[in-house]
């Protein structure tokens, strides 16, 4: 009896361990901190984006984000350090639009593959340009703009944040939709660009909504549209380009999450789900808001479909208008 007993308590003990094992030592993602490589340094809309959210999916997850920014090489170190990682949920990318769709049309090398070398997650937020000019431009609207532009009117030129920088690609798609010839001068950043136009050192200027409203609201520069195919719930007095003559004209700075290809799909579902529940917090809407973002919160795919959609649409205005990275 003792014998039969005790036979009993070891396969009791035996089936306990093994049905407990998983709940005893799985240990469920994440289980230490998150890496959150960044394009740009410290400062501008990526930057803020990731530290809005930050302390939100922190909480969330359980685990801290570690903000790791590394500029350079227009975005494209910081893609290779994700690309290269490897895909265990602890090395993501929190990244701009061009360094996805841009940077393998314009550059002859390029060392990852935005399609075949990242996981989508999320796009966070789109950021609509505004069509600004200086206000000794006579023009109102932007027909008249394109009436003065055909008209040759001597010394009108836009200004941009560099050779294949979302500001020159979007006055280029203006340029090659309007069948007009404005010259391009590019300076060293989006903030010369700005200060030029202002000076009236150049006319017009494709900005962001967070740098040229205020400056649109004290008279020193004019709107005249946005390039969203809705108007911006940031601007909304502003026609798009769209009802201004351009139908389908959509160009918009926007920020995503991605994680290197092969990461498991529990993990992408995972910070998926956390991060557009973090997108859905008033604060967190509103704190886009104030840099200038609409928030959006795409699903992995729909995020994909972007990143292939959008690529094909600036590699042909690239060959087009024969852009060339200086």
């Amino acid at each position: 009896m003792i014998a039969s007993n005790a036979v009993i308590f070891f396969v009791v003990a035996l089936l306990a361990t093994i049905l407990g094992a998983p709940h005893a030592f799985a240990q469920p993602y994440p289980k230490k901190p998150i890496r959150v490589v960044l394009p740009f340094p410290p400062g501008g809309g990526t930057d803020a984006l990731a530290r809005i959210l930050a302390p939100k999916l922190n909480e969330s997850l359980g685990q801290p984000l570690v903000i790791d920014n590394r500029p350079g090489a227009t975005g494209n170190i910081a893609a290779e350090i994700v690309a290269k990682a490897p895909p265990d949920g602890y090395t993501l990318a929190l990244t701009f639009a061009n360094i996805l769709t841009v940077n393998h049309n314009l550059y002859r090398k390029v060392p990852f593959d935005s399609l075949r070398d990242f996981a989508p997650i999320a796009q966070l937020g789109t950021a609509q340009f505004v069509l600004v000019v200086h206000p000794s431009v006579a023009a109102k609207s932007v027909s008249e703009l394109v009436a003065l532009a055909k008209a040759k009117l001597r010394g009108l030129n836009y200004a941009s944040s560099g050779p294949g920088g979302p500001l020159h690609l979007a006055a280029e798609l203006f340029k090659l939709r309007a069948g007009v010839d404005i010259l391009h001068i590019a300076y060293k950043g989006g903030g010369p660009a700005a200060t030029a136009v202002l000076a009236g050192e150049s006319q017009i200027l494709f900005g962001s909504v967070a740098s040229t409203m205020p400056h649109v609201k004290s008279g020193r520069l004019r709107a005249l549209a946005t390039t969203g195919l809705k108007r911006s719930m940031l601007v909304p007095e502003l026609p798009t380009l769209d009802e201004s003559g351009f139908p389908g004209f959509n160009v918009s700075g926007w920020d995503a999450i991605l994680a290197p290809a092969g990461t498991p799909r529990a993990i992408v579902s995972r910070v998926h789900g956390e991060t557009v529940k973090a997108l859905q917090l008033p604060d967190v809407r509103a704190a886009f808001n104030n840099v200038g973002y609409e928030v959006t919160g795409t699903t992995p795919e729909q995020l994909a479909e972007i990143i292939r959609s959008e690529s094909a649409m600036w590699a042909k205005l690239i060959r087009e208008a024969n852009i060339r990275a200086d």
